[in-house]
């Protein structure tokens, strides 16, 4: 089996990933978050395929370790799927430093460090995929998510420049960026912003699950010859 690393799989899109990937018996699923969710179903479903790690994005210091118990436990890594995030919604002119720093932190420094030590057993192994998930943000920009754009922007920068320093030892490194979605990270926001999201996409919101089909389409065979690529699944509220 394949082993494939997710992080914040709790909820949202990134349990929307763990339940496809479920699906699919070639991969061994570590999911990576604070807590444990309607992921838990997974793990009991498939004893020994899917199982959960507490993880917390922000502690830095302790992605290293993460990464070697996996390897000394299963091996190689094959996938890794960036996804927990955060949005904290203000103007940054009287945003709090520990705000900006905290979505900074979670959102791209925590997504660098976790490619940084996958990267290593995917390099020995001579294969592997990675995919960061970004946002419409990084390209459109939104009132109030200064921070939140910048570093999704980030994300994608590091996905182009990765994609060039490890795609000839076979690896491919790839974002998929989910337009506004309906899931709890967007529930804070104002019913009016919403409201002009909603009238935006022709096609409607996006749903979790399409933006996991990305993912699973980057992961498998058919993605094999994509990197250094951003795929938009927003419902088409950027064409």
């Amino acid at each position: 089996m394949k082993n494939v690393i997710v992080t914040g799989v709790s909820k949202g899109l990134g349990l929307a990933i763990a339940q496809r990937i479920a699906d699919l018996p070639e991969y061994r699923l570590i999911g990576m978050s604070r807590s444990l969710g309607e992921y838990g179903a997974l793990v009991e479903a498939h004893p020994g395929r899917i199982e959960h790690r507490p993880f917390d994005a922000g502690d830095i210091g302790s992605i290293a370790g993460h990464i070697r118990e996996i390897t000394q436990e299963h091996g190689k890594i094959y996938g890794l799927v960036n996804n927990a995030g955060m949005g904290l919604d203000g103007v940054l002119a009287t945003q709090h430093a520990s705000d900006i720093e905290k979505v900074l932190k979670v959102n791209l420094e925590a997504p660098i460090t976790l490619c940084k030590y996958a990267a290593r057993s995917m390099l020995a192994a001579r294969e592997g995929r990675i995919i960061n998930i970004s946002s419409i943000i990084a390209s459109t920009g939104f009132h109030g998510l200064a921070a939140y754009a910048a570093s999704k922007a980030g994300l994608e920068g590091l996905t182009r420049s990765l994609s060039r320093e490890v795609g000839k030892m076979g690896i491919t490194v790839n974002c998929v960026a989910p337009g506004y979605m309906e899931t709890e990270m967007t529930e804070g926001i104002d019913q009016h912003k919403m409201a002009s999201i909603r009238r935006r996409a022709p096609l409607g919101l996006a749903r979790p699950d399409d933006a996991a089909g990305a993912v699973i389409y980057l992961l498998g065979a058919d993605g094999a010859r994509i990197s250094g690529s951003v795929i938009t699944v927003d419902g088409g509220s950027t064409a």
